[in-house]
């Protein structure tokens, strides 16, 4: 039984009640992975029901009943990443800052974030690779005409549809980035270099008395700082928003392109990077903060 759902209305709930966006994303970021590997449990299971005697034989028919039987799990794994993107949506609105610098991910992953996530133009990276290291699976069935029905099994028309998505795929992501860095160049326009000068005059304010005047000073100054750190956090939010449209676009996009068990394969890919990186990651983590502990510790 899936308990994403769920996790999002208490996410949702969460947002209106004003809990901390750490606590509950952190929450919900571990409960999504605990159905990422459950998911990756049913495509593997599906991934090693792959020698149907109609491949070869009847392809059209091989190709229905896969459709058949494959095609709920691939959707349910879909709407699995939609969820996420949804739910993240909710807190990028209520705390862009915490979602852009996620506690709940290791350094390493933090290391290949691209605005707060995946960068979309991996996917193709990741179908590539997965794709080169099962056509050296099946170099003897292919050499013999036959069909693998997985990613070594890509056809023509299929390697040009993936090409034409990748190269649109890569011009909106340089798109957003270019974005992201215009904004970036905000932190520095005249209005924040003007204000930050006025605020240290303030706070370097030689008499050192704190009248009423100077009080309604400093707060009409706390007003300005907060609009105008909000005007740049809202700048944040439609970029971070884009880029994960674009994330998931590209995974639809690329699962559109595939043919049932070959989207199977992928989705497995996908599962297992994403996963394994992040054990990888804790483990690091773990590992360099326990070398730290214990070089405080003798120092």
């Amino acid at each position: 039984m899936s308990v994403l759902p769920s996790t999002a209305e208490f996410m949702t709930s969460a947002v209106r009640n004003g809990t901390p966006v750490q606590e509950n994303f952190h929450k919900f970021f571990e409960c999504w992975l605990a159905e990422q590997n459950h998911y990756l449990q049913e495509l593997l299971s599906a991934s090693k029901d792959n020698n149907n005697p109609n491949r070869n034989e009847d392809p059209a028919r091989a190709d229905e009943e896969e459709e058949k039987v494959l095609r709920p799990l691939i959707n349910r794994v879909v709407r699995h990443y939609e969820e996420y993107y949804k739910a993240k949506s909710i807190w990028v609105e209520h705390d862009v800052l915490r979602m852009l610098s996620p506690t709940w991910r290791s350094k390493l992953e933090d290391a290949f974030l691209w605005i707060g996530g995946w960068r979309p133009s991996i996917a193709f990276h990741l179908l590539y690779s997965k794709s080169g290291l099962q056509l050296e699976n099946h170099l003897t069935e292919l050499f013999r005409g036959l069909r693998t029905g997985d990613l070594a099994d890509l056809s023509p028309s299929q390697l040009t549809r993936i090409d034409e998505l990748q190269r649109k795929t890569i011009r909106e992501e340089k798109e957003v980035t270019e974005k992201m860095a215009k904004h970036q160049e905000t932190i520095a326009d005249s209005s924040m270099v003007e204000l930050s000068h006025v605020v240290t005059e303030l706070m370097n304010d030689r008499d050192g008395e704190r009248s009423s005047h100077g009080d309604a000073e400093r707060e009409a100054e706390r007003e300005r700082v907060n609009s105008a750190l909000k005007r740049k956090e809202q700048g944040l939010e439609r970029i971070v928003e884009k880029a994960n449209d674009l994330r998931l676009r590209t995974l639809e996009g690329v699962i559109e392109i595939l043919r049932p068990m070959q989207a199977v394969h992928f989705l497995i890919a996908a599962a297992e990077l994403h996963l394994r990186l992040h054990d990888w990651g804790l483990d690091k983590d773990t590992s360099n903060h326990r070398a730290g502990s214990g070089t405080n510790h003798h120092g």
